[in-house]
């Protein structure tokens, strides 16, 4: 019994040391790239992607670059920031199928045409990122993130042809366009994102700046061209296939256009305040006229404040230099007290009052001209306005 004891020790010591051993680089893992569609929820709605890793003896790897925590410290106040930080983590294959499947959301697989070094080399680079010392780092909307980092891990290994290919193929698409279009089936950020990216994110991107985005990237490696071990190219991308099917919303093929609905508002406006400005003999015309032009010109002013702290104190750098600050002006506070003037007979506005307004409405008609931003949707909702608005306090003051 005791020398049975002695030989099943060994055996298990033995068993023990050959779990621990590294993979062999002669055995080549499988590596695939995961797409998954745009979800439901607005932190989804540009879809995902990951990567997977298949070794030839053990479970199959999901190395996943999108992962964030609400309850990380602060979390809030760095997104505020810019100072976004998520992490690499990895999961079972099954287990990130369910939480898709859960959601009705589509996965296609793309398997990767590398060299058995190349897919080794990838593997490890991989496992190592995953490590707790190496898994944060900054994300950024268009320049690092999940997809990018998936990206940019491919073109690792393989010596940056994939970023030469790409950076060739040149697209009539920006930042602004992409990011508007896969947000529009919520019309409302659809419209923030419109309001508050700025002139960097306006030129029109090649396929490798627009694979920020998952299903673009997926898209792209289908004509990739890879070296084989004789030297010819071959595809990158050796098998497409669907791991699973959803009916989820997908994304529009163009983004919404919201500049006849935001006109027929400004317009709507622009002829509410003169009409009311017109009927200032009744005091109720009065009241609705000073109640409205006090929150244009509020909104107006805490939103070019915000847009105005966006440049100057975060590093959102998307947001940067925002032309908008011409329609949603900080100035605009300064008008509070002549709005609420108005609701006298006589309401004694000053003449410095009617300048500001009068050039705050001229900073709104120069921003439609201004080249580098495009913002036809937002000058055609508040430049109505103001020039109603510096019109109406012009008439005041001749009163």
């Amino acid at each position: 019994m005791k020398r049975l004891g002695i030989l099943l020790l060994l055996v298990s010591s033995v068993t023990s040391v050959q779990a621990r051993r590294p993979p062999d680089p002669a055995v080549a893992p499988t590596i695939s790239l995961l797409t998954f569609a745009p979800g439901e929820v607005y932190w989804q709605r540009f879809g995902h992607n990951a990567l997977l890793v298949r070794e030839p003896s053990g479970p199959a790897t999901v190395y996943n670059y999108g992962m964030f925590d609400f309850q990380q410290k602060n979390f809030f106040i760095n997104f505020a920031r810019g100072k976004m930080l998520y992490r690499l983590d990895t999961d079972s294959l099954w287990r990130t199928l369910a939480i898709y499947q859960r959601e009705n959301r589509w996965v296609v697989e793309q398997r990767l045409n590398l060299l058995p070094t190349q897919a080794r080399e990838l593997a490890e680079f991989l496992a190592w990122n995953a490590l707790p010392e190496n898994a944060d780092y900054r994300y950024d909307y268009f320049a690092d993130n999940c997809s990018t980092r998936v990206r940019d891990a491919i073109d690792r290994v393989l010596g940056g042809d994939l970023r030469r290919q790409l950076e060739a193929r040149t697209t009539t698409v920006s930042y602004r366009y992409e990011s508007v279009r896969m947000m529009s089936p919520i019309p409302a950020l659809a419209l923030g994102i419109d309001l508050v990216d700025g002139p960097a994110t306006e030129a029109p991107l090649n396929v490798w700046q627009q694979s920020f985005l998952p299903e673009a990237l997926m898209q792209a490696l289908r004509s990739v061209q890879t070296l084989a071990p004789d030297g010819s190219r071959r595809p990158l991308v050796y098998v497409e296939l669907p791991l699973q099917s959803g009916s989820g919303p997908e994304a529009p093929a163009q983004p919404l256009s919201f500049v006849w609905m935001l006109l027929g508002a400004g317009i709507a406006s622009a002829v509410l305040l003169l009409w009311l400005n017109h009927l200032r003999d009744h005091k109720p015309a009065r009241i609705a006229f000073s109640a409205l032009s006090f929150v244009l010109v509020l909104v107006s002013g805490l939103g070019g404040l915000i847009l105005l702290a966006i440049w100057t104190l975060t590093e959102h750098w998307a947001w940067h230099a925002n032309h908008n600050l011409l329609l949603l002006n900080p100035l605009s506070l300064l008008l509070l007290p002549a709005c609420i003037k108005t609701v006298r007979k006589i309401p004694g506005i000053n003449r410095r009052s009617v300048y500001m307004a009068m050039g705050i409405a001229l900073g709104a008609l120069i921003v439609a001209l201004l080249p580098g931003q495009s913002q036809s949707a937002w000058v055609a909702l508040l430049l109505p306005m103001h020039l109603s608005l510096s019109y109406a306090l012009f008439r005041a003051t001749r009163i």
